[in-house]
């Protein structure tokens, strides 16, 4: 090991070992363990530009184990990124570019959001499916214009998680040599040892998932090692790699190789230790050799070059293949393909019902000749979510017989989970457009990751199929009553439950139109007429006046204000119009596909919807929780569901056109005389 290596990886220790001080907050140990397979990745193997961190044709790195961020941070401030020094002490502190866990909406150099562990990796299997795609797409002889590879670092914990093995499990299918994993083996985690409660052999389990499988002995020191380790992994292109590397977390601190340097400062004394045992001065916090900072910004300006050299590639490719550059152009810079909209389906109350899953189905169909940017697939429901359009072709390593990279249909298997966290790395990667697809109650099981989409503002489409009960026989293990409540809980979502061939194509035309918002289009089983009043554009308002009915249609205020989504609004218009031919009242129908773009609208609209002092009642299938922010009356499902036909289920939860009815009439009938409590529609 060269002096100035060794310098460089000390620096690296202290400099993290003093954030996590400063902020009397943090994890030391994994960054100091790890400092020097960071080193030997940054500064010989890794190719990027800290000048243009978006670079479309760098290498991408994530580290999985996000609690270790501080050696993130401080790696991409040697490197030249936008991460001053200054960043560095406000470790930990509020709106600062250095967070807890590492953010991509935060700081410049982060490909994406991790600290629930196995997520970064799944991360980068993701990223690794975008470029073997875009790569088989895009490049030509003599034009290898998408040419990288992807790096992660993970802990133990990332590959304890379930959602690493699936992401795993399918990186090996899929053959993805692209992607190189450095497994940071220091046998410690919160409880203590792993040995605990993790003694399998990590390295067979990975060649059992097809991986290429490497080992590092001596992490701390073996810095060739760490060097042929990640070559060797780089040159196995029909495997993806990982390289089992031995370390010592918290190298050098009292505590080293203990749970004890896991989660918490070192403390002023042992932390001045280590600076005298590593040759700094122990009265200096955040100190960088001159030297350290030279070695790494000629690794930046390498970087530079790179680009300046890919940038040269690229005229050349223009000149060569100018379709094929302008569309990736486009698809960099994120623009969508001119038309697009205009091929979404339009219907009318003439046309026949349908289930929302099949006019999903049918607006893939339109679009995915169109918009070759749709990348996705279904967790092994395929012929039930109607995801994969025709002419389609599955994206398979080529040599399986069983597609191409170039395909861009994704048989995820059965694993939720990692399907949702395998799309935000598409979605992370760039010019790529992801879906993934289950049954709407199994969203549930990828939880985990698809917080984190909305988290990280990233586009992936959810394209959530038999969303209620009215998926019938297979009862109330498959029928999400909380769910939606869930997803509408969680920030930035766009929930849409569309209500008829009009609105489906609204929710995608929504869906495509928001670039740093997630979708989630929970759609039915069962047939749905073609509503009158349905609008594509009405749809992008969240909520609408569907259609009056009874005397309130001359103009009049109306007695009761119907507020149905989904499966439901066509059962909202039949209690309305039993309510205005029984019982001579008049009945305003609102469908409201998304709750969340109804709330962007200004106050004024959303009143002239949801008229102040008009007595309202909704009506969904699912979770009463969160209406009574819209209605007086909300109509629902408060307990778990029930297996039987869909017909019969309604029936037994009340969701009735007369049993709607019959409360609908408590309601106008608790209000008669006086006008009904004005909701927050203003706040």
């Amino acid at each position: 090991m060269s002096s100035i290596d060794q310098l460089s990886i000390n620096t690296i220790r202290v400099v993290a070992a003093d954030m996590v001080q400063a902020a009397n907050s943090g994890h030391p140990g994994a960054p100091m363990g790890c400092a020097p397979m960071a080193h030997v990745l940054f500064t010989r193997i890794l190719r990027a530009n800290p000048a243009n961190s978006k670079w479309f044709n760098r290498d991408r790195f994530v580290l999985s184990n996000g609690h270790g961020c501080a050696l993130q941070y401080v790696v991409l401030h040697l490197l030249g990124y936008k991460l001053s020094l200054d960043d560095l002490r406000n470790f930990r502190q509020l709106d600062a570019k250095t967070p807890g866990h590492p953010e991509n909406t935060h700081t410049d150099g982060v490909e994406v959001t991790t600290g629930p562990l196995g997520q970064g990796i799944s991360n980068a299997v993701g990223m690794a499916i975008a470029e073997r795609h875009l790569a088989a797409t895009f490049n030509r002889p003599g034009f290898p214009v998408v040419d990288n590879t992807v790096y992660a670092i993970v802990g133990d914990g990332c590959l304890q998680e379930g959602v690493s093995a699936e992401a795993c499990s399918l990186a090996g299918h899929l053959e993805l040599g692209n992607l190189v994993v450095l497994y940071d083996s220091n046998g410690i985690q919160i409880d203590g040892a792993t040995a605990l409660g993790f003694t399998e052999d990590v390295r067979k389990r990975y060649e059992a998932y097809g991986w290429h499988t490497l080992a590092v002995d001596d992490g701390d020191h073996d810095l060739e090692g760490l060097t042929r380790a990640i070559e060797a992994a780089k040159a196995e292109t029909k495997r993806p790699s990982l390289i089992v590397i031995t370390t010592t977390i918290g190298f050098g601190a009292a505590k080293a190789g203990t749970e004890g340097v896991h989660g918490a400062p070192l403390g002023a004394e042992s932390l001045a230790a280590v600076k005298e045992q590593f040759g700094f001065d122990k009265a200096e916090s955040f100190k960088v050799p001159d030297a350290v900072y030279a070695q790494y910004r000629a690794r930046g300006e390498a970087g530079a070059q790179a680009e300046r050299e890919w940038d040269a590639l690229m005229a050349r490719y223009g000149e060569a293949h100018p379709e094929l550059h302008a569309e990736l152009v486009r698809r960099i810079e994120g623009r969508l393909p001119d038309g697009w909209a205009a091929r979404l389906p339009r219907y009318t109350p003439a046309d026949k019902p349908v289930a929302t899953r099949k006019l999903s189905e049918a607006v893939l169909n339109a679009l995915a000749p169109h918009v070759p940017e749709l990348v996705g697939g279904s967790a092994d429901l395929t012929g039930s979510n109607l995801t994969r359009w025709k002419g389609a072709e599955d994206f398979q390593a080529p040599d399986t017989g069983l597609g191409s990279y170039a395909g861009r249909y994704v048989r995820f298997g059965v694993r939720e989970h990692g399907m949702a966290a395998i799309c935000n790395g598409l979605a992370a990667y760039g010019a790529v457009l992801p879906f993934a697809s289950t049954f709407l109650n199994f969203i549930s099981y990828a939880a985990g990751a698809s917080r984190l989409t909305a988290l990280s503002h990233l586009r992936v489409l959810y394209i959530m199929t038999h969303d209620s009960i009215g998926l019938g026989e297979d009862g109330p293990t498959h029928q999400p009553i909380e769910t939606l409540a869930m997803l509408r809980a969680t920030p930035n979502y766009l929930n849409f439950r569309p209500a008829d061939g009009n609105e489906v194509s609204g929710a995608y035309m929504a869906a495509l139109q928001h670039a740093h918002r997630p979708s989630v289009l929970s759609l039915t089983r069962q047939n749905l007429p073609q509503l009158e009043g349905s609008s594509v554009e009405q749809t992008l308002k969240g909520g609408y006046t569907l259609a009056t009915y009874g005397a309130g249609a001359s103009g009049a205020a109306p007695d009761l204000l119907l507020v149905g989504t989904g499966s439901e609004t066509s059962l909202a218009v039949d209690a309305a119009q039993l309510l205005s031919d029984r019982h001579g009242l008049a009945v305003r129908v609102v469908s409201m596909p998304c709750l969340e773009l109804f709330a962007q609208q200004p106050a004024e609209y959303r009143r002239s919807v949801l008229l102040p002092g008009v007595p309202a009642a909704s009506v969904e299938a699912l979770s009463t929780f969160g209406w009574h922010k819209y209605v007086h009356l909300p109509i629902g499902i408060d307990s778990f569901g029930a297996s039987g036909p869909y017909v019969k289920l309604y029936e037994k939860f009340g969701l009735t056109p007369a049993a709607v009815a019959d409360r609908a009439l408590k309601l106008v009938a608790h209000y008669k005389g006086r006008a009904a409590p004005e909701l927050d529609l203003e706040l």
